[in-house]
């Protein structure tokens, strides 16, 4: 059948996994999390059945239905079928309500049928209500997985969303397919992507005290350095699958962090639920073969308040993301045995405090023009200079600081030259007056540690640091 022409019977849309990239199911349980009682109420809801479920937490969640992540080749197709006067319903076992809200955020379909509190409109209880409905042979069917070859089976045709090649096999088998739309992004390849790995530069930081330390050769601290990189990356991976699923909304209203894996639904939130406890108990075992347990657990505490509650606090967020940073560089001198010295703990406070202001400045100067708070944070646009003014100050703290460490006994007993560390303190300053001045023109990532690993002004300060390090150290 042509992909626009018009059916004279029904067309009976499903929701979760068809319509929307996600599981309604799914985003109203992490949305009611935080409710009071919502833990100790759910097996009682669940005891009345799951529709009863799905009711109480889409009373309580509210979604908004214009945030949610709809298959847009879908939609598109649905537009020009009712431009072209094809009775559309949508029929799906999420909750009567949460389905009403979405039909009238789209304003395409001309009736709802949904899960009404006492029937789950699932497989086939979903296919004996169509029938009842329209008869048998009596509509179409746009559905997503194995659980709608029950309805598949009733239907004159059918139309296949995002399905696997089995239930794509099966349901032609069945029933005539007017149209497949195309499968979302593959689950490896989104899987990956959810992990952030460019976010792992960071925890390069564990290596640092090696390095301050003109202790290279030392292979022993390198080995167990890397064994804690890969602690903080597991770790922190297990992290940033808790933050975007607690941080969906809000994602979905941020200009970048929308294309997101869970904010766009190309993954499911069952995925981030199960592998989240699995990196998180790889990452600690790993931690504490290295002899960093308790600090990579004290990063997991504060990263975990962070993400749920002191995100919000003004101030009190930015002081928490210079400690995170620091607490890298504290966990990797403690498991190389070249402990950081007061001097670098000061010089590193400062220096992460500026960027982590950096962070919220950047935000903020993607809404220039609008006065209003971020989404899930305190700040507002009056803000920004008293922020910039902060930040800046820090950068010139923390040169300050960096001049008074390389002129200390300590340094000068490890270095051959250690006139030549002096090249640090320029260098550095500039580097943080340039990711400033990038900052200002808007042209900074969230991240400016991930902003300087793909800046080539960054990279090439950096090169000349190790340079200036090795002429330091190395006799003529």
């Amino acid at each position: 059948m042509p992909k626009h022409a018009v059916y004279t019977i029904p067309v009976c849309v499903d929701l979760d996994g068809t319509l929307v990239n996600t599981n309604t199911l799914h985003e109203t349980f992490l949305a009611t999390l935080g409710r009071p009682n919502a833990l100790s109420a759910l097996p009682v809801w669940l005891r009345a059945g799951k529709a009863r479920l799905k009711q109480e937490l889409a009373r309580r969640a509210n979604l908004d239905p214009a945030l949610l992540p709809y298959n847009e080749s879908l939609l598109a197709y649905l537009h020009a079928q009712k431009q072209a006067g094809q009775r559309l319903i949508l029929v799906t076992a999420a909750d009567q309500s949460l389905a009403e809200k979405v039909s009238a955020h789209l304003g395409l379909f001309d009736e709802v049928i949904a899960s009404d509190g006492r029937r789950n409109l699932r497989g086939a209880e979903k296919a004996k209500v169509l029938v009842e409905r329209f008869g048998s042979r009596g509509f179409v069917y746009a559905g997503n997985d194995h659980t709608d070859l029950a309805v598949w089976r009733e239907a004159a045709s059918a139309i296949l969303v995002n399905v696997s090649p089995a239930v794509a096999r099966t349901t032609a088998a069945l029933v005539p397919v007017d149209l497949q739309v195309e499968r979302r992004q593959a689950l490896g390849r989104a899987l990956l992507e959810a992990l952030r790995p460019y976010q792992w530069v960071k925890n390069c930081l564990v290596f640092v005290p090696i390095i301050t330390a003109n202790a290279l050769m030392d292979m022993t601290a390198w080995l167990h350095a890397f064994v804690l990189f890969l602690a903080f990356c597991a770790v922190a991976s297990s992290l940033y699958f808790l933050n975007d699923l607690t941080d969906l909304a809000a994602d979905r209203q941020h200009p970048r962090k929308k294309a997101r894996p869970f904010a766009r639904g190309a993954l499911p939130i069952t995925t981030g639920l199960v592998f989240m406890p699995v990196l998180f108990l790889g990452g600690s075992g790993l931690a504490i073969a290295s002899g960093a347990g308790w600090i990579v657990l004290l990063y997991a505490l504060l990263s975990l308040a962070y993400s749920l509650w002191l995100k919000a606090l003004p101030l009190v967020d930015v002081f928490v993301l210079a400690i995170l940073y620091t607490l890298r560089v504290f966990a990797g001198g403690e498991v190389t045995g070249h402990r950081v010295s007061l001097w670098l703990l000061a010089f590193s406070s400062f220096f992460f405090f500026s960027l982590a202001i950096v962070k919220r400045v950047s935000e903020l100067m993607l809404r220039q023009n609008k006065v209003q708070a971020i989404a899930r944070r305190g700040y507002t646009q009056d803000d920004l200079t008293i922020l910039q003014f902060m930040g800046v100050s820090a950068s010139f703290v923390a040169a300050l600081v960096l001049a008074l460490y390389v002129q200390s006994p300590e340094i000068a007993s490890r270095y051959v030259r250690p006139a030549l560390l002096w090249f640090i303190v320029p260098s550095v300053l500039f580097w943080e007056c340039h990711i400033w001045l990038a900052t200002v023109r808007g042209q900074m990532h969230d991240d400016p540690i991930i902003y300087a690993a793909r800046d080539w002004t960054s990279r090439l300060i950096g090169v000349s640091l190790v340079l200036i390090l090795l002429l330091a150290a190395t006799p003529l």
